[in-house]
C-alpha cells in the first residue's frame, strides 16, 4: 500500500512538472553532484539524544524542467537503537541507495530568477543494506525480547519523503538543507514494532551544477521611448542691482562755551578734532566760526572784542594744531547783538561752528540685462533594447 501511495505521489509530481514546463522558454536543464553530511535518528522507545548518529550522502541529479528533477542518492554510515529500561544501546552500519523524484515548488508557482531560496519536495524508493550488528549480540539480551535480531546482514526496502531548501539554482555552486523520513522493514532495528521502522535524517550539503542543455535564450529586440532631461542654454532678461555713486549733503554743528572775559576755549581739543576730521573727509566743505557774547555782562564794545577773539582763537587753533586749510574757514563775530540762547545769558558767551559739505555714497538701482542661463528641458528619444 505504501508503495502504491508513493507511486501516486510521483505521478502527481510528474503531472505538475509537465504542466510547468511551458512556464519559461528560456529555462535550461542542468545536472548536479552533491555531498551532504548531518545526523540521523532511528525511532524507538528511547531518548532521542541516545539514538542520534552521524550520516553522510552523495548524490547525482538532473532537472528536466523548471519543476521536475530526479536524483540517484546514496546515504550511509551508522544507525543506533536500544532499550530504555536497561539503559543499553547498540550500533550497526548501513547504506541506502535510492532513486528520488524532485519537485521544485518555488518554480511551480513562480519563476523569479533573483530569488535566494528554492523549496523542493522529494520522494523516492530504494534498498537498505545493513551489517555489523555484533553490538546487539554482545549485550546478552533475552532472545524473546529481540526475535527479529539479525546477525550477518539485512536487506530491506526503503521508501523516502522529504523537503529540501537550497540556494537559487541559477548559480554553479549551491548550499542545501534537507530533512527526510525513511520507511524500512520492521527488522531494521531488531525490535518488534508490528510496523515499519522509521529513520529520520537532517543534512546540509554543497552541490555543483553543470551541463546546461536547455533551450537557448533567443534575443528579442524592441524599441522604447524615453524622456530625458538636458541642459539647454536660454537667453533671458534678468533684473540686477547696479551700484552707482551719489553726492549727499552733510552738516556739522558744534558749540563752545566760555567764562566771563575769557577768549580761549577751556578744553577745545575734542571739538577742534571733530571739526578738523569733518574738513578732511569733506575737502569741499565750508566752515563758519561765529563768536558771541553775553549781553547781560559788560558793554557792547568789550563784548564785541571778546566775541571776535574767541572766534579767531578757535580758527587759529584749527590751523596750527590740526593743519586744516585756512581757505575753508569763514570767521564772523556778532558780539552781543545776537543772543543764540535767549533763555540762558551765560550760554551766550560762546563760539558756534557750522560746517556743510558733500559726501559720495554708493547706492543701488535695478537694471534689466540679458543673460544666458542653462535650463532643464525634456526631450523624447527612442532607444533600442535587447532582451
Amino acid at each position: 500500500m505504501k508503495t502504491k501511495r508513493l507511486m501516486t505521489l510521483a505521478a502527481s509530481m510528474l503531472l505538475l512538472g509537465g504542466t510547468a514546463m511551458a512556464q519559461s522558454e528560456n529555462w535550461q536543464s542542468f545536472s548536479y553532484v552533491e555531498a551532504q553530511g548531518g545526523l540521523q535518528l532511528t525511532s524507538t522507545n528511547a531518548p532521542m539524544d541516545k539514538l542520534m548518529t552521524p550520516t553522510a550522502a552523495l548524490s547525482f541529479g538532473h532537472f528536466f524542467t523548471p519543476v521536475v528533477g530526479a536524483r540517484l542518492h546514496v546515504n550511509a554510515w551508522q544507525s543506533k537503537s536500544g532499550f530504555k529500561d536497561l539503559d543499553q544501546y547498540y550500533k550497526w552500519k548501513y547504506v541506502t541507495p535510492s532513486v528520488d523524484l524532485l519537485l521544485n515548488m518555488s518554480n511551480l508557482f513562480g519563476q523569479n530568477q533573483d530569488r535566494a531560496l528554492n523549496v523542493i519536495l522529494l520522494g523516492g524508493v530504494g534498498l537498505n543494506y545493513a551489517w555489523d550488528n555484533n553490538e546487539l549480540q554482545d549485550l546478552g539480551i533475552a532472545p524473546q525480547r529481540i526475535p527479529l535480531a539479525w546477525e550477518d546482514n539485512r536487506l530491506s526496502h526503503n521508501l523516502r519523503a522529504g523537503l529540501r531548501f537550497e540556494t537559487n539554482q541559477s548559480k554553479p555552486l549551491g548550499f542545501s538543507l534537507e530533512v527526510n523520513a525513511n520507511s524500512l522493514d520492521d527488522r531494521f532495528n531488531s525490535k518488534i514494532n508490528d510496523a515499519d521502522d522509521w529513520q529520520f535524517t537532517a543534512m546540509v550539503g554543497l552541490n555543483f551544477r553543470f551541463g546546461y542543455k536547455g533551450k537557448k535564450h533567443i534575443p528579442v529586440t524592441r524599441q522604447i521611448e524615453e524622456t530625458i532631461w538636458e541642459d539647454v542654454p536660454v537667453v533671458k532678461k534678468v533684473k540686477k542691482q547696479e551700484p552707482y555713486m551719489v553726492e549727499k549733503p552733510v552738516t556739522l554743528h558744534k558749540e563752545v562755551f566760555y567764562d566771563i572775559r575769557v577768549s580761549d576755549n577751556v578744553d577745545p581739543s575734542v571739538i577742534q578734532a571733530e571739526v578738523a576730521k569733518f574738513m578732511k573727509e569733506n575737502p569741499d566743505s565750508k566752515v563758519t566760526i561765529v563768536g558771541y557774547a553775553d549781553k547781560g555782562t559788560g558793554n557792547a564794545r568789550l563784548n564785541k572784542m571778546y566775541a571776535e577773539r574767541r572766534a579767531e582763537t578757535f580758527k587759529k587753533d584749527l590751523i596750527e594744531k590740526h593743519g586744516v586749510n585756512a581757505d575753508m574757514l569763514v570767521v564772523d563775530s556778532k558780539g552781543d547783538t545776537v543772543q543764540p540762547f535767549p533763555d540762558n545769558n551765560d550760554k551766550n558767551r560762546c563760539v558756534i561752528i557750522d560746517a556743510t559739505g558733500k559726501v559720495k555714497v554708493q547706492e543701488f538701482r535695478e537694471i534689466e540685462v540679458e543673460e544666458t542661463v542653462m535650463e532643464k528641458q525634456a526631450k523624447t528619444v527612442v532607444r533600442t533594447i535587447t532582451e
